[in-house]
């Protein structure tokens, strides 16, 4: 754990190895991979009602802790589908504003309310986001920030993914907030899936994350804040309107 403003160590040995086997939770390679295609525009709810995040139904809604001001929306096209909309959402005051927004990727196969491990589908639902790394150095991210070649993806994977992981943010699914996202402990145990990140977009689906550009998760690196409480919101669009 941290103290004060300094940054963890880097990641035991032990993790590395987990992660090389286990990566495939964040994107592995597969090997048919669809073209990317440019994702709808996210639904741009009521003007009327800027209380309300645009798209989420007040299942979800609710589960948005009361304290979050910062909320990472994506917008999935469609339940089996790869391609979503990642849109970040800051509150001032009962208000929520649109800040900024980036084509993204989800899951291989879309989207499940069920997630368990190997089925290429990213989870629905709201999460917290607690913690980041990656290859690269601390581009100045708010959030607890471990650098570790560990991250790095394994070169047998396309080179078109070897750049996936230089930066990542920790989607708080089945892990332990407060420590490296690569830490492979998971609570609800290992069939329920785990290792679901934000990370860097090789230009189609993943196993499970959402991915980005280097230019979007460097920006949110920078502007997710803990004393925000930032969360992300996910799913497809029917079931982040239920």
């Amino acid at each position: 754990m941290r103290s004060g403003g300094a940054r963890r160590a880097v990641v035991a040995t032990a993790v590395l190895g987990f992660l090389l086997t286990a990566l495939g939770g964040c994107g592995g390679q597969d090997p048919e991979r669809p073209k990317a295609t440019e994702p709808r525009a996210e639904a741009t709810g009521s003007a009327a009602d800027p209380t309300r995040i645009p798209g989420l139904g007040d299942r979800l809604r609710q589960r948005i802790p009361a304290a979050s001001r910062q909320v990472v929306a994506v917008y999935g096209d469609g339940k089996d589908s790869a391609d979503s909309t990642a849109v970040l959402y800051t509150k001032q005051g009962s208000t929520w504003d649109r800040i900024r927004s980036w084509p993204a990727h989800n899951g291989k196969k879309g989207w499940t309310t069920d997630h368990h491990e190997g089925d290429k589908r990213s989870p629905v639902g709201v999460f917290t986001l607690s913690d980041a790394g990656g290859v690269l150095p601390d581009p100045g991210a708010g959030l607890p920030y471990t650098r570790s070649a560990g991250f790095a993806a394994p070169r047998w994977w396309s080179k078109s993914y070897w750049h996936d992981f230089d930066y990542v943010i920790a989607i708080d699914y089945n892990r332990v907030k407060g420590t490296p996202p690569n830490d492979p402990t998971r609570p609800e145990g290992y069939e329920k899936g785990g290792g679901i990140w934000l990370h860097m977009d090789h230009g189609s689906g993943t196993s499970a994350c959402i991915s980005l550009s280097e230019q979007a998760m460097a920006y949110l690196l920078r502007t997710l804040a803990p004393d925000r409480h930032p969360v992300v919101v996910m799913g497809d669009r029917a079931d982040l309107k239920a």
